[in-house]
C-alpha cells in the first residue's frame, strides 16, 4: 500500500513542484494551502507523513503542528522553513516535529528525509506494539526511544519466535530482566511457564537442588521429592540471571541441559527430558572469563547462540529525560504528590552524569528526589552533590568544609550499593570494591 503524504504550503508553485517530485516515488500525495486545511486533511485522510510549511495564512505552521499532534500524536512531521526562521524550526522540533528542511532545498535530500521519516514511523508502530504486548503480559514497559534501544527491541522481535538460546549482556542496572521478559512474552511459549533463577543469589549446593530438584532421601531433610526449576519450566522458558556466577561443576550440569535437554534430580538416577527455551543474562565479561579459565568454552558457545547486548545509559543519554518523567509519574503516584516538574538546568545535570549504576541508579535518585522535595519543581540544589559536581564513582571525594561523619558516609554507600544491586550482596560488594565477607561484616556492624 502506497504511503500517504500531506503537503501543507500556501505557495501553489511549491506544492506543484513537490507533487511532481514525489510522483516518481509512488507516494499518494494530498495537499493543503493553510494550517486549517492541513488539520482537516489529517482528520479526514490520516496521512502517514506531513510536510508542513512554517509560514502560512490563517494559521501558521507551529499552531497547525500543535493541533495535528493533538489529533495524531505519533504522526511524523517535517517542517519546511525559509531563511530567518531557524528559531521557529527549533521550536517546532521541541513540539514534536521530526526534522526540518530549509528553502531552497535539494529535492533528492528531501526524498531521503521523507524515506527516513517513514521508516521511523513504521519503527514506532512496531515498537509500540511490542511495548504494549510486554506491558499486558508483565506489567513493565521498556523505556527508550534512542536508536540503540530501538535496535535491541527490533532484535527481540526477530528472535522471540525462535527456540534458540538467548544471552543478554550489559552492565548492572541496564534492564536485562525486562529484555528477557520481552523475549518470552513475545514468543509462542508466552502461555507456558516462565521461570526465573538468580544464579548468583544461592550457594552451589542450594542452587543445584533449586535448578534440578531432588528425590526423597537425597540428603538430610529431603523428606519428599521436590521438582526443580527446569521441571517447572517444561514447555516454557527459563531465565538464568547472573549466569556468569556459576561454578565450573554447575556449568557442566547446565551444559548437559542445553545440549541434551535432560537432567537428573539430586539423588536420582532417572534422566528427565524437558522442552525449554533458555534465556541467560550476565554483567560479567564472559570472554575474559574464558581467558581466565573460569568459564567453559563449550558452555559459552551454547549460551551465546543469540547475543543481545544492552547499552549502558551513558551511551543513550537521549533516553534519560524519558526515563526521568516515567519515574516521576511512578513515584508521584506512590507518594500522592502532584505533577512534578524539573528545571532545565537540573535536567542538563542529570543528562551529563555518567550513571555507572544505569537505570537502577537513575530510578533510585528520582525516588529520593520525589520523596525529599518540598515544592513541585526540582531545582539544581535538590540534586545529590555527586550529580551537581558530576563526580564519577571512584574519583576523588570532595570533602565538605564542615567535614563528614566517616561511619555515616560508609553506611550510606553500603545502602546505595545494596539498592543499586537489588539486594544482591555479591554485586554490592563489587560496586564498593570490597569482598562479600567484608560487606556482610559491615552490614551486621551497622545493623542494616
Amino acid at each position: 500500500m502506497n504511503k500517504k503524504i500531506l503537503i501543507a504550503d500556501d505557495e501553489k508553485n511549491m506544492i506543484w513542484a513537490l507533487k511532481k517530485a514525489l510522483k516518481s516515488e509512488e507516494y499518494s500525495v494530498i495537499t493543503a494551502l493553510n494550517g486549517r486545511e492541513a488539520i482537516e486533511q489529517v482528520e479526514n485522510q490520516s496521512p502517514d507523513l506531513v510536510l508542513l510549511d512554517l509560514k502560512m495564512p490563517e494559521m501558521d505552521g507551529l499552531e497547525a503542528l500543535k493541533r495535528i499532534k493533538e489529533i495524531s500524536p505519533t504522526i511524523s512531521i517535517l517542517m519546511i522553513t525559509a531563511h530567518g526562521t531557524m528559531e521557529s524550526a527549533i521550536e517546532a522540533m521541541k513540539m514534536g516535529a521530526l526534522d526540518y528542511i530549509s528553502k531552497p532545498f535539494d529535492i533528492e535530500e528531501l526524498k531521503i528525509q521523507i524515506r527516513k521519516a517513514l521508516d521511523i514511523s513504521n519503527m514506532k508502530e512496531e515498537l509500540d506494539f511490542l511495548r504494549e504486548e510486554l506491558k499486558d503480559q508483565t506489567g513493565n514497559i521498556i523505556i527508550g526511544n534512542s536508536e540503540e534501544m530501538q535496535k535491541v527491541l527490533r532484535l527481540v522481535g526477530r528472535v522471540a519466535q525462535s527456540n534458540a538460546t538467548v544471552l543478554i549482556t550489559g552492565e548492572s542496572g541496564t534492564g536485562k530482566e525486562l529484555i528477557a521478559n520481552a523475549v518470552h512474552f513475545n514468543s509462542n511459549r508466552k502461555e507456558k511457564p516462565y521461570i526465573k533463577v538468580n544464579c548468583g543469589a544461592l550457594p552451589e549446593n542450594l542452587l543445584e537442588s533449586e535448578l534440578f530438584g531432588y528425590e526423597k532421601g537425597a540428603f538430610t531433610g529431603a523428606t519428599s521429592r521436590k521438582l526443580g526449576r527446569f521441571d517447572r519450566a517444561d514447555g516454557g522458558s527459563i531465565f538464568l540471571d547472573e549466569v556468569g556466577e556459576l561454578t565450573l561443576p554447575m556449568q557442566v550440569k547446565l551444559l548437559r541441559v542445553l545440549q541434551e535437554k535432560e537432567f537428573e534430580r539430586v539423588g536420582g538416577v532417572e534422566s528427565i527430558k524437558v522442552d525449554i527455551r533458555v534465556i541467560a543474562a550476565t554483567n560479567r565479561d564472559l570472554k575474559k572469563m574464558l581467558e581466565e579459565g573460569t568459564l567453559r568454552e563449550d558452555l559459552y558457545y551454547r549460551l551465546n547462540v543469540i547475543p543481545i547486548e544492552i547499552p549502558p545509559l551513558r551511551e543513550r543519554r537521549e533516553d534519560i529525560p524519558i526515563l526521568i518523567h516515567h519515574f516521576f509519574k511512578k513515584f508521584s503516584k506512590e507518594t500522592g504528590k502532584e505533577a512534578i516538574t524539573i528545571s532545565q538546568e537540573s535536567m542538563e545535570k542529570l543528562m551529563e552524569y555518567e550513571w555507572k549504576g544505569n537505570i537502577r541508579e537513575l530510578e533510585n535518585v528520582v525516588e529520593r528526589l520525589v520523596i525529599l522535595m518540598n515544592g513541585s519543581n526540582i531545582e539544581v540544589n535538590d540534586l545529590p552533590k555527586e550529580i551537581i559536581f558530576n563526580i564519577e564513582r571512584g574519583s576523588d571525594f570532595i570533602l565538605p568544609h564542615e567535614g563528614v561523619n566517616l561511619e555515616e558516609v560508609e553506611k550510606n554507600l553500603i545502602i546505595q550499593a545494596l539498592r543499586m544491586s537489588n539486594g544482591n550482596q555479591t554485586h554490592a560488594a563489587k560496586l564498593l570494591g570490597i569482598s562479600r565477607h567484608t560487606l556482610i561484616y559491615r552490614v551486621e556492624k551497622y545493623n542494616l
